[in-house]
């Protein structure tokens, strides 16, 4: 491993193994809280710097996201340069494993996108520092399903926020990307009444929403524009920016994608539109939420993760109730919140 110069994170690693074909990044933003958690991600990146740049801000995201669920974590992340479909192999899993384990416990990894319960299971014949396991004592399996339950809250809490009431029957929605979180999301919505429009990069996902949700399709970038009560982005980051939020034919975004925001001035042009934002490390805190659960060795897991996901909820209510009462973007009232919260233990001290 190699340690690239950073002014913004506790240390950003560059993996390499020549054997496996490994080339990966790992980045801990902060140990202030607790050890750095956060996913590996495996992408074909354009280049080393659009990875590096990904996964510093994924990793900050990851601060934030565990600080505002209260978990004792810091914030990290992983990524892995390689197409999954094609290039993932044991061989290059097991040396990422090695590179964690070389950590000492700084960091502690987990599923993220491209990656599954049972690639975790590889890693972690080299590492102890690893979760989302599919099987073992405390083995907090795929997080999707409660991750989407998280998001579905933030939908409920945001849309009451603006409406008085959290019942989503007969609203529109439209749903950027059908992955593991999307999906679990879009039974959700279905289940509550609502009217789905979607969109995503494998049109067989698109086919089968159509089918099992009575939904509606888009083309990729015609989603921005769609008409629609609720906007959910559950794909990848930095789609909400200066060219797509002008487009926006919506009241509300709430959506499970990290790093929605291209900039943090997007959360104030959203605001001046007139559109209530749920800030994505909020709304999509219960894929961690489900994680730790392993990671603290947590034996009563469901009373764990209900009673999180219900504070975590109270928190995004309490956020956005600031938001109006001070006329500024939810996203400004959510980081002061968080920063308060990562605070307090230095003022205990």
């Amino acid at each position: 491993m190699t340690l690239i110069p950073s002014d913004t994170h506790d240390a950003i690693h560059r993996v390499e193994d020549p054997d496996s074909g490994l080339l990966g990044l790992i980045a801990i933003h902060s140990t202030q809280l607790g050890p750095a958690a956060g996913g590996l991600r495996m992408r074909p990146y354009d280049s080393f710097e659009a990875a590096l740049e990904d996964v510093s801000r994924l990793s900050l995201g990851m601060t934030y996201k565990n600080a505002a669920a209260g978990l004792p974590l810091g914030g990290g992340k992983a990524v892995i340069i390689a197409d999954p479909a094609t290039q993932k192999t044991p061989e290059l899993l097991r040396a990422f494993g090695r590179a964690i384990e070389r950590l000492d416990g700084r960091y502690i990894t987990a599923e993220d996108m491209g990656m599954t319960p049972e690639d975790m299971a590889v890693i972690g014949t080299e590492t102890r520092h690893v979760a989302g396991l599919p099987e073992g004592e405390f083995a907090s399996g795929d997080p999707s399903p409660v991750t989407a339950r998280g998001i579905f809250n933030a939908i409920c809490t945001t849309w009451a926020a603006r409406h008085g009431s959290g019942d989503l029957n007969g609203c529109s929605v439209s749903l950027q990307g059908l992955g593991h979180v999307g999906w679990h999301l879009a039974g959700l919505l279905h289940q509550a009444g609502a009217k789905l429009i979607v969109t995503d990069v494998d049109p067989v996902r698109v086919t089968a929403a159509v089918q099992a949700f009575d939904a509606r399709p888009v083309a990729l970038d015609d989603i921005y524009g769609v008409e629609a009560d609720i906007f959910a982005p559950c794909a990848i980051g930095g789609i909400l920016n200066a060219k797509t939020i002008p487009q926006l034919k919506t009241a509300i975004v709430a959506g499970g994608a990290n790093n929605q925001l291209a900039t943090p001035a997007d959360a104030k042009a959203l605001h001046d539109r007139g559109i209530l934002y749920a800030p994505d490390f909020v709304a999509n805190g219960g894929g961690i939420i489900n994680v730790a659960t392993e990671i603290l060795k947590i034996s009563d897991r469901t009373h764990f993760v209900d009673d999180k996901l219900a504070a975590l909820d109270q928190t995004l209510r309490q956020i956005l109730a600031d938001a109006e009462a001070k006329d500024v973007s939810p996203d400004t009232v959510a980081i002061n919140t968080v920063d308060r919260m990562m605070a307090a233990p230095q003022a205990a001290e």
